[in-house]
């Protein structure tokens, strides 16, 4: 059974429209939802964010739009630091079409965003604030808090870019610039040398940035990319192993399966057979229900 997180237990007043959590660190947490949605920031370490049944390897920079009807979870973390920043869009005050802003009802939207380094640092002045007003409850604060929330949607709107596409990012962020070329390309051998000369850039000093920030190398980042697409094809495509394994950027599937193996205690088979057998039983819990319904 999912645990469910109530309203009553993060906001400090029925009126309060929004709540700043701040994880640090951020522990292990079993698959939940809320009666509220929130806004992901990732600043600093790494885990496995687990969002509707989709892992996803997450470091400094990701962003997640949550609705309340989803569920996720985090494991494997390693010093994830983050803000979760609670908000209940029935308890805004201001004229404002949200939608704008935010993907309130919107499921094309995509949940998953990075955020620029330029976007980081403004929004982490604005949350300063936010969590010292959203504490309190007069008519002010009220009003001050809902004012600040838009201010970080628009921040988050500007500087944020899709975390799988390919697009132009302000030049001299070199952090951004290297997460977009590998989460453009998870699947493709990532080559460092030349990423470096093209874009004017020390690889020892990226590297040290990157290990900074991160908590991780470089390779073992894009290692767990591949991992967690496997897992996601895995479970949603009827596709050959060989197949998953070539699109993940394995040229060997032998090699794959003992990587995989490795990381999650199963193989590919037994990975897919889970999620099987699982669909599986929950369809044969739904037939008595349905055998005991009159014929119309």
């Amino acid at each position: 059974m999912t645990l469910i997180l109530a309203r009553e237990d993060y906001f400090p007043s029925p009126s309060m429209p929004v709540a700043v959590a701040d994880r640090s660190p951020q522990p292990s947490f079993p698959p939940h939802s809320h009666q509220f949605s929130e806004i992901v920031m990732v600043w600093r370490g790494n885990g496995l964010h687990v969002l509707n049944d989709r892992p996803w390897r997450v470091t400094c920079g990701d962003l997640f739009y949550i609705k309340d009807q989803d569920c996720h979870s985090y494991d494997s973390v390693n010093d994830l630091v983050l803000d979760n920043i609670l908000y209940c869009p029935d308890r805004f005050k201001l004229g404002l079409n949200w939608s704008q802003l935010l993907p309130l009802n919107d499921s094309k939207q995509p949940a998953h965003w990075r955020l620029t380094t330029r976007g980081m640092a403004l929004a982490r002045g604005v949350i300063k604030q936010l969590e010292q007003e959203s504490r309190k409850s007069d008519l002010l604060s009220l009003q001050l808090t809902e004012a600040l929330f838009l201010q970080l949607a628009l921040i988050l709107r500007r500087h944020r870019y899709a975390a799988e596409g390919q697009q132009r990012l302000p030049e001299g962020e070199q952090l951004d610039l290297l997460m977009a070329t590998i989460q453009a390309n998870p699947g493709h051998q990532l080559d460092l040398a030349g990423f470096c000369q093209q874009n004017k850039l020390s690889e020892r000093a990226l590297k040290q940035l990157f290990r900074q920030q991160t908590g991780m190398t470089i390779g073992h980042y894009v290692r767990q990319l591949q991992l967690c697409q496997a897992r996601h094809l895995l479970r949603s495509r009827d596709c050959l192993i060989s197949e998953v394994a070539a699109r993940c950027g394995f040229d060997d599937s032998n090699y794959f399966s003992v990587v995989f193996t490795r990381e999650t205690g199963m193989t590919p088979t037994e990975w897919r057979q889970r999620f099987m057998n699982a669909a599986r039983a929950g369809t044969e819990k739904q037939r008595p229900a349905l055998a005991g319904r009159p014929l119309s």
